[in-house]
């Protein structure tokens, strides 16, 4: 089954959603092929913040850091549930513009998914600034893209049109404010990291939905009776 996914992958609720569907995706035996679409929480943001992400959110949420500290506790709490590590303390939000344009690169060679993860994993886990130039490098090593290809995309403006591309698009036609946002069998939307019993709910109303239409032409591709 077709899963659109819009995602910045410096958003712990993006990794944990993709967990879960994953999950439930292999509970129910159902292969997924999934298409990655742009969607940048904070486009004038450096390469790497200067402050912790910490002070950065208690200054964008004019929250104290004791507030925002609990609330990223809770989200570790979250994320440890699907297998995640979050190691927030650590993290360093930077721009994920370049990040997007290795995730459309990875997934013209059939590695979407893999530069997905790993750029998750690098930002929660391994608490990388993901808008370093080193990191991208070290993630496309990680996945097996070829070197060459890498430094060539990055010294470039390539693929920043598709960036731009799935921005609009959602921002203007999916009216999506908030991510992640998936699209299923290019019907079904829904919005946010919902529980598994969410996931699985939609995925069998899609995969009926699939089924019925299939039924349908197959009735319809019938010879008439003689």
């Amino acid at each position: 089954m077709r899963v659109d996914i819009w995602s910045d992958v410096v958003c712990p609720f993006c990794y944990i959603g993709k967990k879960r569907l994953e999950a439930v995706a292999q509970q129910l035996n159902m292969p997924l092929e999934i298409h990655w679409h742009s969607f940048q929480l904070d486009p004038e943001a450096p390469a790497r913040l200067e402050i912790s992400n910490t002070e950065r959110l208690a200054q964008k949420y004019q929250r104290s850091v004791a507030e925002v500290e609990a609330m990223q506790e809770n989200i570790a709490e979250m994320a440890q549930q699907e297998g995640i590590t979050f190691n927030w303390q650590q993290a360093n939000s930077g721009n994920t513009f370049d990040a997007h344009r290795l995730i459309h690169f990875a997934q013209s060679k059939g590695l979407g998914n893999e530069a997905t993860e790993a750029l998750f994993y690098s930002y929660m886990t391994q608490g990388l600034a993901i808008g370093e130039r080193e990191t991208l490098e070290d993630v496309a090593a990680r996945i097996g893209l070829n070197p060459v290809e890498v430094d060539d995309l990055l010294d470039s403006n390539e693929l920043a049109d598709f960036v731009k591309y799935d921005e609009d698009l959602a921002r203007d036609q999916l009216k999506v404010s908030a991510v992640p946002f998936f699209v299923f069998d290019q019907r079904i939307a829904l919005a946010g990291a919902q529980p598994r019993e969410v996931f699985a709910e939609v995925l069998q109303k899609a995969f009926a939905s699939i089924k019925h239409h299939d039924d349908d032409n197959n009735a319809m591709a019938e010879p008439a009776a003689n």
